[in-house]
């Protein structure tokens, strides 16, 4: 396989190019460090309970929350990346700035608990990742600034009044999902060019317009789907016991902080079915998904950096435009087709960022 590089800065741009899958890669090797980023455009109003955060002055150390739903193995490249970040902003921990790390270890009934803890701990700013999570801190404050590093439509979800302007106590990094579901979809039929009926792994917890999506999505390209609804993960058992019944041919996972929790388990359920499954991002491939296609987390993490220093230096977080990726990574699972028998197209290996072998 050939192998080509590029990086994305962050810019501000007037249109969103979700739809554009990268070049190819050698087997198991990442085509890009980052991606860039586009400026949206609104706000979101909010209410008091906690006092808001001055900016950091010279000699103090700043603290720094940070909240997921994943587990500590599962988070780990994503907190380096942020804390790198952050390091080339010149912060170095316990010197100048400290962090207060929460994991849920994928339990959405733990999230209220550790949002609790974090304002208990006096942070300045706190980093939720992915809906459950943002919506665990916004019901405990309504002031002290949020930055988040991976949210889905922020105006949709009822967190921003708009990506330019955002208007309340939380900014950071989103990606619409319309776009990526489409390709998603789309790359699911080029694996499977037969495909007429897929098995829709759906998380209740998250908003309806996400599963909206992806029926929208489905119908522009004449798919069927059996929406497999899922709470937990015994309920992720019982969908995919569902999955030969419903007579689907793959399995396509919404986008959901529940599903990279056990974006292990998905993968080793898809390939017991002999079922093909697209997921949301990179670590679904590396977790044994066929294909994926989305941002870099990672990076999204990292570029968080950059608005939590701004909010530590006195920038309120309504001022701050939420930013869009630019940039997208198709990673394919080669390991996961020949578990599966599928022989995947030279033309689509070529267009894949990363292959693992």
């Amino acid at each position: 396989m050939k192998s080509a590089s590029g990086e994305g800065g962050y810019e501000r741009l007037s249109e969103q190019a979700a739809a554009h899958p990268a070049g190819s890669a050698e087997g198991g090797m990442k085509r890009r460090e980052f991606i860039g980023f586009l400026t949206g455009a609104a706000v979101a109003g909010p209410i008091v309970m906690f006092a808001p955060v001055a900016a950091v002055t010279a000699g103090k150390i700043a603290r720094v929350g940070l909240l997921t739903l994943s587990s500590p193995d599962q988070a780990v490249g994503k907190i380096a990346a942020f804390r790198e970040g952050m390091s080339e902003l010149g912060y170095q921990e316990d010197h100048n700035i400290v962090y207060e790390v929460r994991f849920a270890e994928g339990r959405i009934d733990r999230l209220a608990a550790l949002a609790i803890e974090l304002l208990q701990a006096n942070v300045d700013v706190i980093v939720p990742s992915g809906y459950p999570a943002i919506r665990a801190v916004q019901k405990e404050t309504k002031t002290l600034p949020i930055v988040v590093a991976i949210m889905s439509d922020p105006v949709e979800e009822g967190f921003a009044a708009s990506y330019a302007r955002p208007g309340g106590n939380i900014t950071g990094l989103a990606f619409q999902d319309a776009d990526l579901t489409t390709k998603r979809l789309e790359i699911l039929k080029e694996v499977v060019p037969s495909l007429s009926r897929v098995a829709v792994l759906w998380d209740r917890g998250m908003p309806a317009s996400l599963l909206k999506v992806t029926e929208s999505a489905a119908q522009a390209l004449g798919l069927t789907l059996e929406v497999l609804p899922v709470a937990d993960s015994l309920e992720l058992d019982k969908a995919f016991d569902a999955v030969p019944g419903s007579k689907a041919q793959a399995v396509f996972q919404v986008a959901s902080p529940r599903f990279a929790a056990q974006r292990g388990a998905i993968a080793k359920l898809a390939i017991e079915k002999g079922m093909p499954a697209a997921c949301e991002q990179r670590d679904f491939s590396i977790s044994g998904c066929l294909v994926s296609y989305g941002p870099s987390f990672d990076a999204m993490y990292r570029r968080a950096a950059y608005y939590v220093d701004k909010i530590l230096k006195g920038a309120k977080p309504a001022d701050l435009p939420i930013e869009q990726p630019t940039k997208f990574e198709l990673v394919i699972n080669l390991r996961t087709a020949k578990a599966l028998s599928l022989n995947i197209s030279p033309a689509l290996l070529s267009r894949a960022d990363e292959v693992i072998e």
